[in-house]
């Protein structure tokens, strides 16, 4: 059996914290729009949306972007990976974007975030929200709002599950690879 890190209630409270400190950090949500990292930091984004409309009744502009054809760690030049054209469906022009994924180990996910979202508009600033942070950097990237610290080994990865990909629950857990 695999560590459960957070389950459903404890993804709840981690994303109420996490709106919170949105609203507080910008003195509210004027000008605030979210941009999730497909499929999981769109997962995170969506959630405190809702969270944010339920409670304050202010409708967030929230939509994800594929990173896909930003990562600077593709396999090659032959093989280019199925990317969805980015249309958040609102300008980015001077806004705060907070930039959402699920979890934060290198930096390279992150980068690949702010280089398509400048490739959408010029936001006044980009602020990174980040589900777990697992340390193992290999890029000067630090998140503005994280919701837990995990540090893990080079051996062990952390397994997002979210109802709203087809889990049958909210957990993350840590895995032990068999190979590092």
């Amino acid at each position: 059996m695999n560590p459960v890190i957070m389950d459903g209630k404890g993804l709840h409270r981690t994303v109420v914290r996490l709106s919170h400190e949105i609203e507080e950090r910008n003195e509210g949500f004027h000008d605030v729009v979210l941009i999730g990292v497909k499929r999981g930091g769109e997962v995170v984004a969506r959630r405190i949306a809702e969270y944010v409309m339920r409670t304050e009744g202010l409708a967030l502009p929230c939509a994800g972007i594929d990173i896909s054809m930003t990562r600077d760690d593709l396999v090659s030049a032959f093989f280019v990976p199925e990317a969805e054209r980015n249309e958040p469906g609102f300008s980015l022009e001077g806004k705060t974007v907070v930039l959402c994924d699920d979890i934060l180990h290198t930096g390279r996910s992150a980068v690949a975030g702010v280089e398509a979202i400048f490739r959408l508009g010029r936001p006044a600033k980009v602020q990174l929200l980040v589900l777990i942070d697992r340390g193992g950097r290999e890029l000067p990237v630090r998140a503005d709002y994280v919701g837990k610290n995990v540090p893990t080994s080079r051996a062990e990865y952390i397994d997002v599950h979210f109802t709203e990909l087809g889990s049958g629950e909210d957990t993350l857990t840590i895995v032990r690879r068999e190979k590092a």
